[in-house]
């Protein structure tokens, strides 16, 4: 079961969002990854040397800014999602399409929505895993197209758009825990033309824009079919 963090940034100014404290594992219905959202920690030596903010006391702990909660099916379509951010929530889950409801931070109105899209996606590194899962690509597929709802932001606003995802290639590496199968895809916004990589390895996102990974306790999960 990998267990370990991501920090998230910004992919065009590459400011600090925050840090996502992740476990995933296969279960009996797919694929489960669970995570929490905390503030970015500065470097423990800025302040030391007066060249940065100070750093929060450890006492305190750190900010806690929301989390992340999706089930996939064996097909890797969701079969439950369960965000939070900045007070507001969303569920969801593949029916019609996808259907999910968004819940305001005082909790007086609930806001549905349909669309006929395949998945979700979002900031967490979750949905990198989640739509490779669904596409089950090979070096050999066409450029597959796919419709996503995304929610992104404090407010979780939902936003439907399309992206391209192409396998290129698929090497596996020897390490101390055994073969490493890297997958790297090329992901386009059919919208804005823009593209950009991926790396995976397993359930496991090793770079993207805007997603570093900092520790990683556990080897990945291969996906067998």
């Amino acid at each position: 079961m990998p267990k370990g963090r991501y920090s998230l940034h910004d992919p065009h100014d590459h400011t600090p969002l925050a840090e996502e404290h992740f476990h995933c594992a296969p279960g009996p219905h797919g694929w489960r990854y669970v995570a929490q959202l905390t503030a970015h920690t500065p470097a423990s030596g800025a302040h030391a040397h007066g060249t940065g903010p100070a750093v929060p006391d450890p006492a305190d702990g750190p900010e806690h800014l929301g989390s992340v909660d999706l089930t996939l099916d064996d097909l890797g379509r969701p079969l439950r999602l369960e965000l939070h951010s900045g007070g507001w929530q969303v569920r969801g889950g593949a029916l019609d399409g996808v259907t999910w409801v968004r819940t305001d931070p005082v909790g007086e109105e609930a806001t549905e929505g349909t669309v006929a899209a395949h998945a979700f996606t979002g900031n967490s590194p979750a949905f990198l895993v989640a739509t490779a899962r669904l596409l089950h690509l090979t070096t050999t597929s066409p450029p597959t197209r796919v419709r996503l709802v995304s929610f992104t932001g404090q407010a979780l606003a939902p936003r439907t758009l399309d992206q391209q995802w192409a396998l290129r290639t698929s090497e596996t590496h020897a390490t101390d825990n055994g073969p490493l199968t890297v997958d790297e895809y090329l992901v386009g916004d059919v919208e804005t033309g823009e593209q950009h990589t991926v790396h995976l390895a397993g359930d496991v996102v090793l770079s993207a824009p805007g997603v570093e990974l900092e520790d990683l306790e556990t080897p990945p999960t291969r996906f067998t079919d």
